[in-house]
């Protein structure tokens, strides 16, 4: 028979041995832990670097299309906003032309059209001495522009007037009323 003492030794032992294998278990589990973490941490840096990669790409990309539409503005020929009224015997129009002075307003009429032309300088040029002035967002409209209004009368073309007064430019076109003539059937 095997005594008490001999089986609390081999008990004893096992203990040892089986508390060492956990502790090397822990300590490869430690390191595991410790790796993934390092992966991890990894993975979220190149994360956040690649979101504020993708954010730069994004804002030169805003950048380039602003660029673009700006040089699309300028190379376009925009038309002039304007209210037009029509009365029994004359037609109203007034036009916004703000920031332009009245000789830069040209207005041309024929037989049952008019045109009215104006060109609208940009803002950032009144910075031009100024190297650091950079536009960053423009909605007035810059450059050539042109409204043409056609319409369903002739037009008196020598009583035509024009006035300028605060960016507006009211014309006021009377009809060419022809009368008419009865003709008798023989």
């Amino acid at each position: 028979m095997v005594d008490s003492q001999t089986i609390d030794e081999k008990i004893s032992d096992k203990k040892e041995k089986i508390d060492e294998k956990i502790d090397e278990q822990k300590e490869k589990f430690d390191e595991k832990k410790e790796k993934g973490k390092n992966i991890a941490d990894n993975v979220i840096n190149d994360l956040y670097s690649s979101i504020d990669e993708f954010k730069d790409y994004i804002r030169n990309m805003q950048k380039t299309a602003d660029q673009k539409y700006a040089d699309y503005k300028k190379s376009t020929v925009q038309t002039l906003d304007i209210d037009l009224v029509e009365t029994k015997n004359t037609y109203y129009i007034k036009a916004a032309v703000p920031g332009v002075e009245k000789d830069d307003v040209l207005i041309e009429a024929g037989d049952n059209d008019i045109t009215i032309e104006t060109t609208f300088d940009s803002y950032i040029e009144e910075f031009s001495e100024d190297e650091t002035a950079e536009l960053i967002s423009s909605a007035i409209k810059t450059g050539r522009c042109v409204k043409t209004i056609r319409f369903e009368n002739s037009l008196d073309l020598e009583n035509i007037t024009a006035k300028f007064a605060n960016g507006i430019v009211t014309i006021t076109i009377p009809k060419l009323i022809i009368p008419k003539h009865k003709v008798n059937v023989e």
